[in-house]
């Protein structure tokens, strides 16, 4: 199976950035198509962007679109998520998930622990 780890999360203020970074590892990273997802407290898990194994396919929910962007580095086994323009809505526990490009979290096959975002206004 694969395992994965995200890292980056943290406070920021509206208008701010963060990259947030998912490792990778077991079974070949580019063989799987990468997505992430968000929750709130209180709130259903919320699919935010995906892409596919070789990166030239990505999916983003309307809410991000121009503001965040997925992109990997399958030879460090690694997925990353930059947020720009971050709003309070933003504030979420973020996760990584591998095995689907869909916004149907059961689709996915493995996740990470999740990283907190929080963003101040």
């Amino acid at each position: 199976q694969v395992q994965l780890v995200e890292s980056g999360g943290g406070l920021v203020q509206a208008g701010g950035s963060l990259r947030l970074s998912c490792a990778a590892s077991g079974r070949t990273f580019s063989s799987y198509n990468m997505g992430w997802f968000r929750q709130a407290p209180g709130k259903e898990r919320e699919f935010v962007v995906s892409i596919s194994w070789g990166g030239d396919f990505t999916y983003y929910t309307d809410s991000v679109k121009g503001r965040f962007t997925i992109t990997r580095d399958n030879a460090k086994n690694t997925v990353y998520l930059q947020m720009n323009s971050l709003k309070p809505e933003d504030t979420a526990v973020y996760y990584c998930a591998a095995g689907s490009t869909t916004m149907r979290a059961k689709e996915y096959d493995y996740w990470g622990q999740g990283t907190q975002v929080t963003v101040s206004s």
